[in-house]
């Protein structure tokens, strides 16, 4: 594996320091810990003791810094502002949201503590209809994202064509996913050459690129009585709105009801916001964009379980989106 992985600590020594960070909360927010998933970061479950639950999020290392993590933080609030369900976080006793803990004289870590959101994660075999819901609440962002006045100091990731799948990409290098081969590299090139073409042409005007989620898929939407929920803003930051629009099919844009759910997303989408023909257009091109920079996602994270849980044939269903793209100028989702 010669790709940086993007977090060294094992399960054990992020247990432990989730339990030290745990304890700068007063004691009634301290509990059981048990580890949910790790991606970006490392997310624990804490069960207190009257049975409520609290999510308690471990920063990796070299991602973002605590200023970015209180502006992330400082839209969240906004948007709750806003009558939007998202994440809310509780304070230390020391009076701040965000903890960071030193590990040593090269490495600290920022740690955050959540209110529990309740609510069931929607999945690719429910109705498609639920890609409705999620563009509608993709929509609302779009829209707060527009209208918020940004507080001073105010700072987040950019998601730009270079720092998504440039050499130097914030998930690292697309060359490195596992199981692409050196032969098959010059066609990832040729797609990402027309991409850069056609992101140039777009453009980054105001209605079109702004602050967006960036990871906007069905894994990070919650339904609960009829509310929808979103959750993970950690990699929210200045992108294209359209990017939401391929974020929702992350991992399964070559699923054979791909199209059907960027559909039903539009639908859902332009109940709240209407789109040009430019932004339509763009769709595809955000979408193979994407799916290059999880290809670069996957070799930087390929001891997690979402990367290994994708197979053997995702990196060779990627190279056939490719081909669709540069055979049809748009991105024909399902491939076989």
């Amino acid at each position: 594996m010669n790709a940086k992985q993007s977090d060294t600590l094992d399960n054990a020594s992020l247990h432990q320091l989730a339990e030290q960070a745990l304890q700068t909360y007063p004691e009634a927010l301290q509990g059981e810990l048990s580890l949910i998933c790790r991606s970006e970061n490392a997310t624990f479950m804490v069960r207190l003791a009257d049975g409520n639950r609290l999510a308690l999020r471990v920063h990796r290392d070299d991602y973002h810094q605590r200023h970015e993590i209180e502006s992330e933080l400082a839209w969240l609030d906004g948007l709750r502002d806003a009558g939007i369900q998202v994440p809310d976080a509780l304070v230390a006793r020391n009076g701040e949201r965000v903890q960071t803990l030193i590990l040593d004289q090269h490495t600290q870590r920022h740690v955050v503590l959540f209110k529990w959101i309740e609510g069931e994660m929607p999945t690719t075999e429910v109705d498609p209809r639920a890609f409705a819901q999620l563009g509608e609440v993709t929509a609302r962002l779009h829209l707060h994202s527009q209208r918020w006045q940004k507080p001073a100091g105010f700072q987040r990731i950019v998601w730009d064509h270079q720092t998504m799948v440039g050499p130097h990409g914030h998930w690292g290098r697309w060359q490195d996913a596992p199981g692409l081969r050196i032969e098959e590299r010059p066609l990832v090139e040729q797609t990402l050459d027309r991409v850069s073409r056609v992101l140039e042409k777009f453009g980054k005007e105001a209605s079109r690129y702004g602050l967006i989620h960036a990871d906007l898929r069905l894994t990070n939407l919650l339904l609960h009585k009829g509310e929808t929920r979103v959750i993970d803003f950690d990699d929210c930051g200045m992108g294209w709105y359209m990017h939401d629009a391929a974020a929702a099919i992350s991992f399964v844009e070559h699923h054979p009801r791909a199209q059907e759910w960027v559909d039903h997303w539009l639908v859902g989408y332009q109940r709240v916001l209407p789109l040009s023909e430019a932004d339509l257009a763009v769709i595809p091109t955000m979408i193979i964009q994407r799916r290059i920079q999880l290809l670069a996602w996957v070799g930087s994270h390929a001891t997690t379980e979402m990367a290994i849980s994708l197979g053997d044939r995702w990196v060779a269903d990627s190279l056939k989106l490719c081909e669709a793209y540069l055979a049809t100028q748009e991105c024909a989702l399902a491939v076989s």
